[in-house]
């Protein structure tokens, strides 16, 4: 049986030999790197790397990460060692807009996305629908202001119970409390109808069209407490004129949102992503 892959995802302030330490930890190890990326940021003197590589055959994973510890402790790195077989579950939630969903769902059913996808959620029941097309349980949290803390309550409660990795907002049009968000740090991904930070909060399209722009675009990010703020991990625009209406903006505007969500999603299944302050380091 060949040996399942491993990604070593790492981030430390950049100094001499760390590429040199990765690499012979790796080799030490009877591994064989498939693919090696790093970036240095010059400005704020941090060091990060991603690195594929094939463990020996036999090689037991707690000794890979005990063995790799001491070499991180030596450099200061942040890191997380990731296998193959390693499937994460997703939690999607949602409005009552349902492209993006769609889309996502399509694309899992496709194989495009790397994970188990364990439920749909909504404030609404508009897209039950959807859920029971793709055989997937459908919940409906129905939510006021007076409300919010105990659906989102039960939303931690019903994720916990799928042992859900990762929480995806699907144009999820409700504001994620400041404790939401910390019990999901850097698990939360929303897509954003705007190029932020152009734009931010509610009906960007409009904004957009009273503005008089000529691209627009959507953004996908890690959602924090502050809103429309967090991490961007991915971004795209379209050309837009002075004929366009602002329903011709939502259509165009709607492609772009797909696409770039599923490009974020997929980057941070695959271990590509690293936070960096309120920035990323996204590897190809």
């Amino acid at each position: 049986m060949s040996p399942v892959p491993a990604t070593l995802l790492l981030s430390c302030r950049d100094q001499p030999g760390l590429v040199a330490a990765v690499t012979d930890f790796v080799f030490r190890a009877g591994g064989n790197i498939l693919r090696a990326e790093q970036h240095g940021d010059a400005v704020d003197g941090a060091f990060f790397q991603r690195i594929e590589f094939e463990p020996s055959a036999g090689a037991d994973r707690a000794s890979l990460a005990a063995g790799f510890a001491p070499v991180a402790d030596r450099y200061g790195m942040a890191w997380e060692l990731r296998f193959a077989d390693e499937v994460p579950k997703v939690a999607i939630l949602v409005s009552r807009e349902g492209h993006v969903l769609y889309d996502l769902l399509t694309r899992h059913r496709m194989g495009e996305l790397p994970c188990t996808i364990s439920c749909v959620a909504s404030n609404h029941a508009d897209l039950e629908s959807a859920g029971e097309h793709f055989s997937l349980p459908f919940h409906h949290e129905p939510i006021t202001p007076e409300s919010k803390a105990a659906q989102e309550a039960r939303l931690v409660e019903l994720f916990d119970g799928y042992g859900v990795d990762l929480v995806v907002m699907a144009r999820y049009m409700q504001i994620l409390s400041a404790e939401f968000c910390a019990r999901y740090p850097q698990r939360i991904i929303n897509i954003h109808h705007s190029f932020l930070p152009a734009f931010p909060g509610g009906s960007p399209y409009r904004q957009a069209y009273d503005r008089g722009v000529k691209l627009i675009g959507a953004t996908a990010h890690y959602a924090t407490s502050d809103l429309d703020e967090g991490p961007i991990i991915e971004q795209d625009v379209v050309r837009v004129t002075h004929r366009d209406t602002v329903p011709d903006l939502v259509r165009k505007g709607r492609d772009l949102e797909k696409v770039v969500l599923a490009r974020a999603v997929r980057a941070h299944l695959e271990h590509k992503v690293l936070v960096h302050g309120n920035k990323t380091v996204v590897f190809t």
